[in-house]
């Protein structure tokens, strides 16, 4: 059992990582898979609109991005990539709690910004004149997803900070 403990610390890290990188993820995924269809249907009445509408596809992909990058600080900061570091219990929870701002709020901005994304590709369809107003609304989701990004960061360099 104590052998177990000893490595714990690792794992609790990698599972914040893990969790970071995949919740994000899957949301990003969702968003932009549902954006796509979206921008696919314009395109089909409407080849010309293509760099329009793809802005509005891109938009939930930033989360996926966030949460790869909490991922790989993560990574970097108890290890895994570079230099090897002994991860106490407590430090890995920590690390496992610092991934949960980007893995939750990345997940569910993604999916609720590709509503907006939506929205905004019928907008551009019908009025392409419109792009910039429609644009803004998809992306007032987005500071979410950063405001998420930027604590889960700051916990990280904290978190590292203390073991210093």
């Amino acid at each position: 059992m104590a052998e177990f403990w000893s490595n714990s610390g690792l794992f609790f890290a990698l599972l914040g990582a893990a969790l970071a990188t995949l919740m994000a993820g899957i949301g990003s995924a969702i968003g932009v898979g549902r954006a796509g269809v979206a921008a696919a249907g314009v395109l089909a009445e409407e080849p010309s609109l293509f760099g329009k509408v793809l802005i509005f596809q891109l938009l939930p992909a930033t989360q996926g991005i966030y949460g790869l990058l909490v991922g790989f600080l993560i990574l970097s900061n108890v290890g895994l990539i570079g230099e090897p570091k002994d991860i106490s219990v407590l430090e890995g929870m920590l690390y496992f709690a610092s991934a949960l701002p980007i893995a939750f709020a990345g997940l569910w901005s993604a999916i609720y910004q590709s509503k907006c994304a939506v929205a905004g590709i019928s907008t551009v369809a019908k009025k392409p004149d419109q792009m910039g107003k429609a644009i803004i609304l998809p992306a007032m989701v987005e500071t979410y997803a950063i405001l998420a990004l930027l604590i889960s960061i700051l916990a990280i360099f904290g978190i590292a900070g203390m073991s210093a």
